[in-house]
């Protein structure tokens, strides 16, 4: 009874996740953060304000939909069981070519709870 309780739980969090569609944006220029990976080109660093205007929407928007509007992430982390990050590189990352980093790169974290919903969505140079 318990295994199938728990398969049924499985499916309807896969039926759940698997409807999630684009977020709205505003200003954000997709399609430049889409073909920006990493940060290399500079693009994603123009939609700054308007992204720290939207970041608050962000929240409780699950992995799916983050990675349907802005494309894969650069980097995820696992930080517990419970949680990870999404990292969206806004300045050039060490990834890039011909680039040398000297301090550590600005960039779009995603906190994603245990549910994979986005619980904070910070701009920053530091690391979780």
């Amino acid at each position: 009874m318990r295994r199938i309780n728990f398969t049924l739980l499985v499916i309807s969090m896969l039926f759940a996740f698997s409807c999630s569609s684009k977020l709205e944006t505003g200003a954000i220029n997709i399609s430049n953060w889409k073909a920006d990976r990493y940060g290399c080109k500079g693009l994603r660093l123009q939609d700054l304000d308007a992204f720290e205007e939207m970041r608050h929407t962000f929240l409780g928007a699950d992995n799916q939909a983050i990675i349907k509007t802005f494309g894969r992430p650069d980097r995820v982390e696992l930080a517990d069981k419970s949680q990870s990050f999404f990292f969206y590189f806004l300045e050039p990352s060490q990834t890039c070519e011909g680039v040398e980093i000297e301090k550590e790169p600005l960039k779009v974290l995603f906190r994603m709870n245990s549910l994979s919903r986005v619980s904070e969505v910070t701009v920053t140079n530091l690391n979780p």
